[in-house]
C-alpha cells in the first residue's frame, strides 16, 4: 500500500515537472516570437544620405522696361492742326513731318520781318554812299570833317538796324518752322490725342516718339547685394555676370537675347535703401514695348551646400525641421536654417556629409522610434534638377 502511494506521488511530481517544463518552453518560444515580431514590425521609410553640392542658384528681380529713347512731341506754338501725316504705331525716320499747324500768321510775320530787313539793308547802303561822297568833299577841303563824322554815325546806326532786322527775321522763320513738327529720331509714333482741326497751344502733347531698337531694364538691389557685386567686380569675377543677364517677360517666357549691365544710380533710394541698376537688351524684333514689365534673371554659384527636399521637412512656428537617422536607425528631430529655396528644395549649410534624413513618410515617424531604412538614390532624389555638380 505504501508502495502504491509512492508511485502515485511520483507520478504526480512527474506530471508537475512535465507541465513546468512545457510552460518554460512555451514562454521561451513566446519570447522569441515577440522579438521576431518586433523586428518584422519596423516601418520601412525611404532615407536620403546627404552629400555637399555646388549649384547655380537663380535669382529674379522685378524690372521696368523702357525704350532707349522716349521723347514727348510738344506743340511749340499755338495753331490749328492742319494736317496729320502719320498714324499711331507707325514707324518714322528722323526728319519726317508728323504734323502741320496753320501757318498763315507766321508767314505774315516772316514777310514783315523780311521787309524790314530789306529796308535796313537799303538804308545802310544809302548811308555808305553818303559817307563815300562826303569823304571826297573832305579830301578836297570843300566841307569840314565834322559832316563826315555825322554821316559815319548814321551809317553805324543803319548797320545796327540791319542786325536787328535780321534777328527778327530769324525769329519769324523759327516760329514758322514750329508749325511743321518733325520726328527727332527714328522711332515709333505713339497715341495722337489731337485730331485734324483741333486747336493746340504751346506745350500741348501731340504724341510720343519711342526708339525701341534697344531696351533699358531697370531693377533694384539691396545694399548688401550691391556690395557683393562691387567686391566681385574689383576681384575681376563680375564680368561674366554682367554679360549674361537674362530677362523673363510678363508671360513667363525667357527673352532670347542676353543683356549687359551698363551702369547704376549714384545714390541709394531714401526709404527703401535700394539702388537701381540698368541693363541694356537688344530688341531687333521690337517685341518689347516701352513701359513693359519683366524680371531680371541672374545666377550665383553656391559651393558645399546641401539640398534638402521640401517634402522631407516640416515647420513649427518659424523653424524648419527634418528627421535625422542615427547609427542605430533611430529617428531624431533636427532643426536647420534654410539659406533660400531652390525649386522644390531648401539650400542649407547646416549639415555634414553622410547625414541621413527621412526622405518620405515623415508623417509616420516619431522622435526616438526605430525604423527600417530604405536607401533612396541621388538621381531619384534630385530628378527635377537638370544640372547638378
Amino acid at each position: 500500500m505504501a508502495s502504491g502511494a509512492f508511485y502515485r506521488i511520483g507520478g504526480a511530481l512527474m506530471a508537475t515537472l512535465i507541465l513546468f517544463l512545457s510552460m518554460g518552453v512555451f514562454q521561451s518560444c513566446s519570447t522569441g516570437n515577440s522579438k521576431e515580431n518586433q523586428k518584422i514590425s519596423l516601418i520601412n521609410i525611404p532615407i536620403l544620405e546627404l552629400k555637399p553640392k555646388s549649384i547655380d542658384v537663380p535669382k529674379t528681380y522685378v524690372c521696368d522696361l523702357q525704350a532707349v529713347q522716349f521723347v514727348e512731341v510738344l506743340a511749340k506754338v499755338e495753331g490749328y492742326v492742319e494736317q496729320i501725316y502719320v498714324d499711331e504705331g507707325q514707324p518714322v525716320k528722323k526728319g519726317d513731318v508728323l504734323f502741320q499747324l496753320t501757318s498763315a500768321e507766321f508767314n505774315e510775320l516772316v514777310n514783315s520781318a523780311n521787309a524790314k530787313y530789306m529796308q535796313a539793308k537799303a538804308e545802310s547802303k544809302a548811308a555808305q554812299l553818303e559817307v563815300e561822297r562826303l569823304q571826297i568833299l573832305v579830301d578836297k577841303n570843300i566841307i569840314t570833317a565834322s559832316e563826315l563824322d555825322l554821316a559815319k554815325s548814321k551809317k553805324a546806326v543803319a548797320e545796327s538796324t540791319i542786325a536787328e532786322a535780321e534777328a527778327m527775321l530769324k525769329n519769324a522763320r523759327t516760329g514758322l518752322s514750329y508749325t511743321s513738327i518733325k520726328a527727332p529720331f527714328d522711332g515709333i509714333v505713339d497715341r495722337i490725342p489731337y485730331k485734324k482741326g483741333s486747336l493746340v497751344t504751346a506745350g500741348d502733347l501731340l504724341t510720343n516718339i519711342t526708339d525701341i531698337s534697344e531696351i533699358f531694364a531697370y531693377y533694384k538691389v539691396t545694399e548688401n547685394e550691391y556690395l557683393q557685386y562691387m567686391r566681385a567686380k574689383l576681384e575681376g569675377e563680375a564680368d561674366g555676370m554682367s554679360e549674361e543677364l537674362s530677362l523673363i517677360l510678363a508671360d513667363g517666357e525667357q527673352y532670347p537675347f542676353k543683356g549687359k549691365l551698363e551702369t547704376m544710380d549714384a545714390d541709394f533710394e531714401k526709404g527703401t535703401g535700394s539702388l537701381a541698376f540698368r541693363v541694356r537688351f537688344p530688341n531687333p524684333d521690337q517685341l518689347i514695348k516701352h513701359g513693359a514689365t519683366g524680371k531680371i534673371l541672374m545666377t550665383s554659384e553656391m559651393e558645399n551646400v546641401f539640398l534638402i527636399p521640401q517634402k522631407s521637412t516640416f515647420e513649427i512656428q518659424d523653424y524648419t525641421y527634418v528627421y535625422l537617422l542615427d547609427e542605430n536607425n533611430k529617428v531624431r528631430v533636427r532643426s536647420f536654417r534654410p539659406i533660400q529655396r531652390f525649386g522644390v528644395y531648401y539650400v542649407s549649410d547646416d549639415f555634414e556629409e553622410g547625414d541621413r534624413i527621412l526622405y518620405e513618410g515623415i508623417q509616420q515617424a516619431k522622435d526616438g522610434m526605430e525604423i527600417a531604412p530604405v536607401a533612396v538614390s541621388e538621381s531619384e532624389a534630385y530628378d527635377s534638377l537638370e544640372v547638378l555638380n
